[in-house]
């Protein structure tokens, strides 16, 4: 069965949605079924906002301070369900919340969608993933053209809305590459933080 709520390293995730508007060559998914201690994170179809919930409900949270969004797709291409979720979340357990996210939620929905999701999420991660627009394409193939510039542009947004904003870069990248990636996250007044390749 597939599963919505799961934990990874001490950390609770919500696995919301498999739509992705990129293909990274690197995906975890594209090598397993699931992480952490979830078996399963391909899902027949999208869970309903009421099936988000329950799966929250029966979870708990104990222990647990916060909720983070991320899955087996962009926690953004399911965004009524994301923002809902994330203000159930709060208000039913208190918890604060992160976004894992590409960073192309305002270039897929075609409006600025940043005050929307600041409602009801603390902190956010986006996926820099290449120092260049043609790095990035050819490593995170997405759907989009001129991604990498609406990426930064939604990052640039992030900073300023949310209470915590980093980039983030997997540790699949050359030393060199990663410096650029920095540089360019300095650029931006953001935080870099290196992912390890599951």
């Amino acid at each position: 069965m597939e599963e919505i709520i799961y934990t990874y390293h001490d950390q609770v995730y919500a696995n919301i949605t498999n739509q992705c508007n990129c293909n990274c060559e690197f995906c975890v998914r594209s090598l397993h079924d699931g992480v952490g201690e979830a078996t399963n994170l391909w899902m027949k179809a999208d869970p309903t906002l009421e099936e988000i919930k329950n799966a929250m409900d029966a979870f708990g949270f104990s222990g647990f301070q916060e909720l983070v969004f991320c899955g087996y797709g962009e926690p953004t291409c399911a965004l009524e369900n994301l923002i809902a979720a994330a203000a159930y979340a709060k208000e039913r357990f208190g918890l604060t919340t992160r976004l894992n996210t590409n960073g192309l939620a305002n270039r897929y929905h075609g409006r600025n969608v940043v005050g929307e999701l600041a409602r009801v999420i603390d902190r956010v991660s986006i996926s820099l993933n290449a120092p260049d627009a043609e790095q990035y394409q050819r490593i995170v193939r997405p759907i989009h053209e001129n991604a990498f510039a609406d990426m930064l542009s939604f990052a640039d947004l992030a900073r300023e809305a949310f209470t915590d904003t980093q980039l983030s870069v997997v540790d699949v990248l050359s030393k060199e590459e990663i410096e650029a990636c920095r540089r360019l996250a300095d650029e931006h007044g953001i935080p870099l933080r290196i992912r390890r390749f599951a």
